[in-house]
């Protein structure tokens, strides 16, 4: 797969494409509807299928601060695209400048004259250019214009409530801890990404050394607890993790960590690496004990309990 960081950066001989556009953040399960629509659309016409997403988020520059929780970093975004058949990813550097453009501009500077398009997919909430003055009935009269075909797609709903999935829908059940039903609206568990860096080695005191995992900025981190779920080192090895989220209130901390205990590896050094935690669901909340061995005492009905839920997981 392609992914090219600027408009620049797409080859000069670059024919017909399928386009999708948007932040494309976690590509839950209604993005892989779209996507999947995109692809499929593509494949019909016989052209390569391309998703345009920004980065930073819109938000971060239109309202500095506003950044909303990250889902997944833009790699893998990328990876999650490419499983779904993507040919090539464009993510345009989203600027002052840029967020000037009106639907017309956007549409005539990204998606006639760079990716020559031949279709559009969105879904029906889709909004583009200025002020968020596009719409998908934009992109309609607009594809008349410049000869593209705009396709709708529908998002999937969720249980009996019908919410649409959603990015804000993921980010909410993760920050309640509910992981199993975030999971439901990502299509896999929760990804926590981030580098192994050094942390008070008070679990390797305790003969349980935690891998202390300073998350990718912005990172939608699950609400505090204990939590069932993998680690994935930077060789691909995907292991069975007790993940702990909080500030151990059980030694009065007061600085949030995400830390995960691989269960019975001895001898692990993940230092420096960058690693991938997975969460698959809730055990418990974090608490303070009234002695070392009772603390110990639940730490070890935590790994059981872990042991037993991944090994069930698969």
């Amino acid at each position: 797969m392609q992914r090219w960081r600027d408009l620049a950066e797409i080859p000069e001989e670059w024919g017909p494409s399928v386009v999708t556009i948007g932040a494309y953040d976690g590509v839950h399960r209604g993005h892989q509807l779209i996507i999947g629509r995109a692809v499929a659309r593509a494949r019909e016409l016989g052209v390569p299928t391309v998703v345009v997403t920004f980065d930073p988020h819109p938000k971060e520059v239109t309202r500095p601060g506003s950044h909303p929780p990250l889902l997944a970093p833009h790699p893998r975004r990328a990876e999650l695209m490419e499983a779904l058949g993507v040919d090539a990813v464009l993510v345009l550097p989203f600027t002052k400048e840029f967020s000037q453009l009106s639907p017309a501009e956007f549409v005539v500077k990204v998606l006639v004259e760079r990716l020559h398009a031949r279709a559009v997919v969105e879904g029906p909430t889709f909004r583009f250019g200025h002020r968020a003055a596009g719409s998908v009935e934009t992109l309609t009269e607009l594809g008349r214009t410049y000869g593209f075909e705009m396709l709708v797609v529908d998002l999937y709903e969720r249980g009996a409530a019908g919410e649409a999935f959603s990015s804000s829908l993921a980010r909410r059940l993760i920050a309640d801890g509910d992981l199993t039903g975030a999971a439901e609206v990502l299509g896999r568990p929760h990804r926590v990404e981030g580098v192994v860096v050094h942390g008070e080695h008070r679990g390797r005191e305790l003969g349980i050394p935690t891998a202390n995992v300073e998350p990718v900025p912005y990172s939608a981190v699950p609400a505090d607890g204990v939590y069932a779920g993998w680690l994935t080192d930077e060789n691909g090895e995907r292991m069975p993790t007790a993940i702990s989220v909080g500030t151990k209130p059980h030694f009065h901390g007061t600085q949030r960590a995400v830390e995960g205990y691989v269960l019975d590896r001895t001898g692990l050094d993940l230092y420096g690496q960058r690693v991938a935690l997975d969460f698959h669901s809730f055990v418990r909340g974090q608490e303070a004990f009234d002695t070392l061995d009772a603390l110990m005492e639940r730490i070890n009905a935590d790994i059981a309990a872990v042991r037993e839920r991944t090994r069930e997981a698969g």
